[in-house]
């Protein structure tokens, strides 16, 4: 295993104040050999944005930089976002790791569509998972705004696919 170096260690550091301030309750980073995974207990109340989390870790890259002239000391600085459109929507995420199908067979009519209403516990899709079609609930009712796959699509655990205006 390879040790930090201070530049390395100071990054970190960075990088686990700006999760502390911005509550966020769980990180996890891969970059090549290094690994970081940190858990934190706190109210989930106001998250950091992706945007915000992407700021900070472009301006840690920036500070190890051997061509940058921000000094190593320097505070990270969040990128402001303008306010989205789709803020306050409810995202049903995937529960499994698979293949998405948004209707029971090929051919077949979509399970439900943007603009559609959708009862919390209705089927909204399928993942395919080592040969086996899971159906895929949504978790809050509401009117779909927006599907974020398309059929034969391959998805992550935890990847958004339906955003719903719960109502």
């Amino acid at each position: 295993m390879n040790s930090l170096n201070p530049e390395d260690i100071q990054e970190l550091q960075q990088l686990i104040d700006f999760l502390k301030e911005n509550q966020v309750a769980e990180f996890e980073w891969d970059r090549g050999e290094t690994r970081v995974r940190l858990k934190f207990q706190q109210p989930q109340s106001s998250q950091a944005g992706l945007s915000d989390l992407a700021g900070l870790l472009a301006n840690a890259r920036a500070t190890t930089a051997p061509s940058s002239t921000q000094p190593l000391n320097a505070a990270p600085v969040a990128e402001v976002s303008p306010i989205e459109p789709d803020a306050g929507l409810h995202l049903v995420k995937s529960p499994i790791v698979g293949t998405y199908y948004g209707s029971p067979s090929p051919g077949a009519s979509p399970f439900i569509s943007a603009g559609e209403r959708v009862e919390k516990g209705q089927v909204i899709c399928i993942v395919e998972a080592m040969k086996l079609m899971n159906e895929i609930e949504s978790d809050a009712a509401g009117e779909i705004v927006k599907c974020f796959c398309s059929n034969g699509q391959p998805i992550e655990f935890g990847q958004p696919l339906f955003s719903v205006r719960v109502g």
